[in-house]
């Protein structure tokens, strides 16, 4: 790349990136989990939460308390038994509790309290996510092979014995450092693809558990631009509470990806 290139390459990093941080900082975002509660059928209460919480066995929590807890579910008070309804692998449905928000969420058929508070020393104490230099060797020009139909695939997750179900849609394929890779690919949220991966600075430099890059739509011709300096954490290298997938089988870049977010520092384990 030319100088002017180069220029352009980190000023739209580093706008993109302090709009990365922005949304860490948000009051209820990832940085503000201060604890995770695994649900039973039986009613019970958890520490500094009003009420008492349960699972159903058909597809539900069930929640039970006064006006005076003051609980809201949709904006109401919550004055007797509610019921929610969480959906497997997606955001949970949100409790408010004064300034707290509690995410009720469901992880296969397992549900599980996550508190959400902008008091979170995570959250108070963030500094903002350590990264390589951006550099423009780090951007390459894959080629994208869509699967003949998607295909359902299953990856364990950070907590032991949790499993996550996600659909499959293709292969990326690029070279990097000499060195072919290929990355199953996962749909974006909001369109392009999703590259969960894990490389030779995994565990060291970088969080264990892999990081995405997420991409573009693919041009017609398949080609897709990976710019890896925009690799991120996944929630689980920030916070103890969260229960993200790990990368699928084969996902390993064999060469180190010196590039993107590092490992961040933790100021709940200091």
């Amino acid at each position: 790349m030319t100088t002017t290139e180069n220029t352009e390459l980190t000023e739209a990093w580093t706008s993109w990136h302090a709009e990365r941080e922005s949304v860490l900082r948000e009051p209820h975002g990832w940085l503000s989990l201060t604890a995770l509660q695994w649900l039973t059928s039986a009613p019970a209460g958890y520490p500094d939460l009003p009420g008492s919480w349960r699972s159903t066995d058909d597809g539900g929590v069930e929640i039970t308390a006064a006006p005076g807890d003051k609980l809201e579910v949709d904006g109401a008070t919550v004055d007797g038994t509610v019921r929610i309804e969480p959906q497997d692998g997606q955001p949970g449905v949100l409790v408010t509790v004064g300034e707290r928000r509690v995410e009720v969420i469901r992880r296969t058929d397992s549900y599980a309290l996550r508190v959400r508070d902008p008091r979170a020393i995570t959250r108070t104490a963030f500094d903002g996510v350590p990264t390589y230099p951006v550099n423009s060797r780090w951007v390459v020009t894959g080629r994208y092979e869509p699967y003949p139909e998607p295909s359902p695939i299953t990856v364990d997750a950070v907590v032991e014995g949790l499993h996550h179900y996600f659909t499959a849609v293709g292969e990326v394929h690029f070279d990097l450092d000499g060195a072919r890779q290929t990355l199953v690919a996962l749909p974006g949220k909001q369109g392009g693809l999703s590259l969960h991966f894990r490389d030779g600075t995994s565990g060291q430099a970088t969080y264990g558990g892999g990081r995405i890059l997420k991409t573009d739509d693919p041009a017609e011709d398949g080609t897709v631009l990976l710019d890896l300096n925009r690799t991120v954490n996944l929630p689980c290298a920030f916070t103890a509470y969260a229960t993200c997938p790990l990368p699928p089988a084969g996902n390993t870049v064999t060469v180190p990806v010196e590039a993107g977010e590092r490992t961040p520092r933790r100021p709940d384990l200091a």
